[in-house]
């Protein structure tokens, strides 16, 4: 198979822009798509040191080094957790577009090199963009899980809550925000607590609710008389059995 150096280098400056690009759109990076396409030219200049004779140590310092250089260019040094961070995930999201670009290339079987450079050309952004969004959901998840105490009638119960920033659910008579529970372990009496009306995608329906004595969220946020709704479905989220009402948590 004939290589063509000039199109080796153009494919390297692609890949390394798209990596670039990522860790900026995952990092929240404040940086120009001039500084990532220059970093990612002068980090594909590496390639012509592959026909330099050096051994596999030599060669990996090297690459290193240009690593260094593409982190620096492309988000500047503003302090050393942030370019350690930047470099950590430049080396993530490259090992993995390289694991599905292995994994691709094993089913699709090309026969030139200009083949194999117009399939990853194209496929390349579109493993990178589900990539991203992927790691977004996940962090936007995470970041919204709470460990709960909730103080009820002298015992305590914990719980792993989610913020719904759309949960929206007060009690009709003072405005209280409502957190949602669903739990077999409360007991309370049916004759106690109000029934507040709310609206599903079904249409209107009713959810008891009770008074807790307090939650304590994180062990660091201490909300009293806070009310919660019984939910009698389970909640559509992983290992969630509570879902935080956004008021509880801005103040």
């Amino acid at each position: 198979m004939k290589v063509y150096v000039d199109l080796v280098f153009i494919l390297n400056v692609w890949l390394d822009f798209i990596i670039v690009l990522a860790v900026s759109f995952i990092l929240k990076k404040d940086t120009s798509i001039i500084r990532i396409l220059l970093s990612s030219i002068v980090g594909s200049f590496s390639i012509f040191f592959l026909f330099i004779e050096l051994n596999n140590l030599e060669l990996f310092l090297f690459k290193f080094l240009v690593s260094l250089f593409i982190i620096l260019i492309a988000f500047r040094f503003r302090s050393l957790n942030s370019f350690c961070e930047e470099l950590i995930y430049f080396y993530m999201v490259s090992i993995i577009l390289g694991g599905f670009i292995t994994i691709i290339k094993d089913y699709v079987k090309c026969n030139s090199f200009v083949s194999n450079f117009i399939l990853l050309s194209i496929v390349t952004p579109i493993i990178l963009y589900f990539y991203y969004k992927k790691v977004k959901k996940i962090n936007n998840h995470y970041n919204n899980l709470y460990n709960v105490d909730l103080y009820y009638k002298n015992n305590i119960y914990k719980f792993k809550a989610f913020l719904d920033t759309g949960n929206r659910l007060y009690d009709q008579y003072r405005r209280r925000p409502i957190v949602l529970i669903y739990t077999n372990e409360i007991k309370y009496d049916y004759t106690k607590g109000i029934l507040v009306p709310f609206e599903t995608a079904n249409g209107s329906s009713v959810i008891r609710c009770l008074e807790a004595d307090k939650i304590i969220i994180n062990n660091e946020i201490v909300r009293k008389k806070v009310i919660f709704g019984l939910s009698t479905e389970k909640f559509n989220i992983t290992d969630v059995d509570m879902i935080l009402h956004n008021d509880l948590i801005g103040g």
